[in-house]
């Protein structure tokens, strides 16, 4: 359902919005309401709270009613988004369409706080996402949100930031929910492209220069398909150039068959979804032009599918990576650390960054491990692994640290090249994947690599997204940065 916030003078009539703390006080000061009508909406109020409801709904007359909502005093901002994301559940139920919210209800229930309740506005549109794009038949239904003029400067100025992070995860979930015949890595480059609007500098590596650069990991996994094979990069600079940039580093395999190595069947469509780690990527990077960060970053996404054809990369292959580094394929459905081989050692030597963090659904196991509540994290420094752990908790976008030991690269280790793709001895698949990607930070960067397969997509929903793809990752890196290098 698509939000849309409009300006009216005088609010009354329809359905009109409250919040209250306790039943017993006064409701006044209310807006265009008489004290007859107060009075009404207070007595509901007390009579509806033996149904131990933190939203009810009554009428005060024919032409007006009342939606009230129980604050109880929250301290965190988190509770007001998850509070709207309830909220518009709520609305949806009672199938309305359109709000008005009392001004001086909200002056005298959030006083000189409002961020708590642009927080609860914000958790209404997380809420409201829904792919219906190739949907037909249906109208594409629309909430209207009405307030008071009086607030229309605060909520403008003080909702730029929030408003730019709703735009980079909504383009995160669009990307995810694509399907792959739509989006394949060539159209995935032009959409890239787009950004540059935004004041954004977009490089692309095509087949050629990669070819050229040597990244034969990246092109072994791409080289099945009749699309392209790119890396792109997309470069923010709200700083000095000479400022060392932030880096993300993103897995974009557009649709993952397994390759040679297929994949069952069962199930097989959600892998359209595999790409989730790059788009987070791309979306952090949209949310950080459009609220113009104080900040330098760049984000590089490697873009592939992952084909069976005559061209395919085997299994037994032995590719040389942009590190000067051997790996042999024992399993062409471990694609994605072998494209982000490439990615993670390209990002460090093109930019030599202050950290990089890489995402990507990348192993199985660590759904087994985690579910679909915490990404797997795994890193090489402390201070980034606690940054990223306070962020996420913060957000509602939690991490677990896993371990890496060098004890575990006996399991990679190959007999024929310098490491193989995949752990034959079973056991410790995250961790082994991990610890692949870690050989590829060549300076000793501060790295992070965020194993996000159980987050990027939900089959029941969550507190604040409904079924489907959940843009998790955009807010915990955009936390991340505002809190520790803005």
């Amino acid at each position: 359902m698509t939000i849309r916030i409009n300006y009216k003078k005088n609010i009354h009539k329809g359905v009109s919005v409250v919040f209250y703390k306790d039943p017993a006080k006064p409701m006044d000061p209310l807006e265009n309401f008489s004290s007859i009508e107060i009075k009404n909406i207070r007595e509901n109020i007390v009579k509806l709270q033996k149904k131990k409801k933190d939203i009810i709904i009554f009428n005060v007359n024919p032409n007006q009613v009342i939606v009230a909502i129980k604050i109880n005093h929250q301290s965190l901002l988190l509770d007001y988004e998850k509070m709207g994301a309830k909220f518009y559940e709520f609305l949806s139920l009672e199938k309305i369409e359109t709000i008005n919210f009392d001004q001086k209800n909200i002056f005298k229930i959030f006083k000189n706080n409002l961020n708590f309740f642009l927080r609860f506005i914000y958790g209404i549109k997380l809420k409201s996402y829904n792919f219906s794009k190739y949907k037909t038949g249906i109208n594409k239904k629309i909430l209207n949100i009405y307030f008071s003029y009086k607030l229309k400067k605060i909520i403008t100025s003080k909702n730029k930031n929030l408003d730019s992070l709703v735009s980079g995860i909504d383009l995160t979930r669009d990307l995810v929910s694509e399907p792959g015949n739509i989006l394949h890595p060539d159209e995935y480059v032009k959409r890239i492209k787009k950004l540059s609007l935004l004041g954004l500098k977009i490089t692309i590596l095509d087949k050629k220069k990669l070819k050229k650069l040597g990244m034969n990991a990246l092109l072994g996994v791409g080289q099945g398909s009749i699309r392209g094979s790119y890396l792109a990069a997309i470069e923010w600079n709200g700083l000095n150039r000479n400022v060392k940039p932030l880096a993300f580093v993103g897995k974009g395999v557009c649709f993952d068959t397994g390759g040679i190595s297929l994949k069952p069947a069962k199930f097989m469509e959600d892998m359209t979804y595999d790409m989730a780690g790059s788009a987070v990527v791309v979306g952090l990077m949209k949310t950080l032009a459009l609220r113009k960060a104080k900040i330098n970053a760049v984000g590089v996404v490697g873009l592939v599918e992952n084909m069976p054809d005559g061209n395919a990369q085997r299994p037994g292959d032995i590719v040389k990576s942009y590190s000067g580094k051997t790996i042999e394929i024992l399993n062409t459905d471990a694609e994605g650390r072998l494209v982000l081989a490439d990615a993670l050692t390209y990002t460090e030597k093109k930019y030599k960054p202050k950290f990089i963090v890489d995402l990507a659904t990348l192993t199985g196991a660590i759904i087994v491990s985690l579910g679909s509540e915490y990404a797997g994290l795994f890193s090489n420094d402390d201070k980034i692994s606690d940054q990223l752990s306070k962020a996420g908790e913060k957000v509602g976008e939690k991490v677990w640290r896993m371990p890496l030991n060098d004890n575990y690269d006996k399991l990679i280790d190959s007999k024929k090249a310098d490491m193989q793709n995949i752990n034959y001895v079973g056991g410790a698949g995250s961790t082994t994947a991990a610890q692949f990607l870690q050989r590829f930070i060549l300076n000793k960067t501060p790295w992070a690599h965020l194993d996000i397969a159980g987050m990027a997509f939900s089959k029941y929903g969550g507190a604040l997204n409904s079924f489907g793809a959940t843009g998790y990752g955009v807010r915990l890196l955009n936390q991340l940065i505002e809190d520790n290098y803005e």
